[in-house]
């Protein structure tokens, strides 16, 4: 494919990273890339072995660095930092978005979870 940005943008407030590809515009949620990490973490380390991440409404990106010339590292407040998302990861990602959006949507409520994090406290009775 060998898609190459033209632009890329952290939005601070919204938590979204803008990207442009021959003129073509993506929004990408921080949520959104923090549960479609391309990391072994959230990939696993074959088919079928993908951890569903949940509870990330509120994850924030804290860092992003280059990853030589072809992808950027991106560095979550939840402390995930092992995903290296290449250009062409990224435009997948923004082409995709709606309807990889409605598959994970559809994975969390199939499994019983949530996006939102959870805050309930665990009692230990003596």
């Amino acid at each position: 494919m060998n898609k190459i940005p033209t632009k890329i943008q952290l939005h601070k407030q919204s938590q979204q990273l803008e990207l442009h590809f021959d003129g073509e515009q993506f929004l990408l949620p921080a949520e959104f890339l923090r549960v479609h990490s391309p990391s072994a973490e959230v990939k696993g380390h074959g088919p079928g072995q993908a951890v569903l991440q949940f509870g990330k409404k509120d994850v924030a990106i804290s860092k992003i660095e280059r990853a030589g010339n072809y992808a950027l590292k991106l560095v979550f407040d939840d402390g995930h930092d092992s995903g290296i998302y290449t250009w062409d990861y990224f435009y997948e990602l923004g082409k995709n978005q709606e309807k990889m959006w409605r598959e994970y949507l559809e994975d969390l409520h199939t499994a019983g979870k949530s996006r939102e994090k959870d805050t309930s406290v665990v009692k230990f009775i003596h």
